[in-house]
């Protein structure tokens, strides 16, 4: 079992077997955060998908790496989160291999809704939570066309920060 919590923009954390991972740890400065910094519960390990303040956040890591997705599997289930990626044809590697996949739909510095639901369907997850919208204006996009766009192909689940999902 793995418990997915949204800590607003594209940051959450990964919860299975007592240990906890943070994925993109922006919470100062994020005006869509649920959580301050000093609240956060003990962290296990931090994931970075780049090096961009609205990602690096909070984990101030001196050198990062190119920008990329990032691929964990907890708790026996698999969780790819896009980062600020684009539509790129090597999601399709990773098709059927996914239990949630964690896509930017804001479309300005990253997908928009038309190419985040192609990316599912490279992708074929069972489930797809939308991220890296709203945080600001110029990534304004909306969830539920999102969600009617993506249809059968996979389970939508649109959370609030602080909201979690759970892959049993």
């Amino acid at each position: 079992m793995l418990t997915l919590k949204f800590h607003g923009h594209a940051c959450f954390t990964l919860e299975a077997d007592g240990r906890r991972v943070i994925i993109d740890p922006f919470l100062t400065g994020n005006p869509a955060t649920d959580i301050p910094l000093a609240r956060l519960p003990k962290i296990d390990a931090v994931l970075l998908s780049h090096g961009h303040g609205d990602h690096l956040g909070d984990a101030r890591g001196q050198f990062t790496t190119n920008p990329c997705g990032v691929v964990a599997t907890m708790g026996g289930r698999t969780v790819y989160h896009c980062g600020d990626t684009g539509l790129t044809m090597e999601m399709q590697l990773l098709a059927g291999r996914v239990d949630a996949m964690l896509v930017p739909i804001g479309d300005n510095y990253t997908m928009g809704v038309e190419d985040a639901v192609r990316a599912v369907e490279f992708v074929q997850p069972r489930a797809v939570i939308p991220m890296h919208y709203n945080t600001w204006d110029v990534i304004k996009a909306d969830p539920e066309q999102f969600k009617r766009q993506v249809g059968g192909r996979a389970r939508v689940v649109v959370l609030a920060p602080g909201e979690a999902h759970t892959l049993s």
